[in-house]
């Protein structure tokens, strides 16, 4: 998910997009840990876009507040 796409996104639907990327962050290290998922590397790309939404989350939050 690119940056760009993000802050085109309003305020609702990023706070439920950051509940989701959470939700499948722990669907992903509980599937790793029964062995039904090989690449490890889902739950790093998943925690980055989680990243870029709470930051782009905070800005838009921060100017509403202004």
């Amino acid at each position: 998910m690119k940056t760009a796409d993000i802050r085109k996104l309003p305020t609702k639907e990023l706070a439920t997009k950051s509940n989701e990327l959470r939700e499948e962050i722990v669907s992903l290290k509980r599937r790793i840990s029964l062995g039904e998922v090989d690449n490890a590397r889902l739950v790093r790309h998943k925690r980055k876009d989680l990243a870029r939404v709470l930051t782009v989350l905070g800005e838009q939050l921060s100017k509403e507040v202004k």
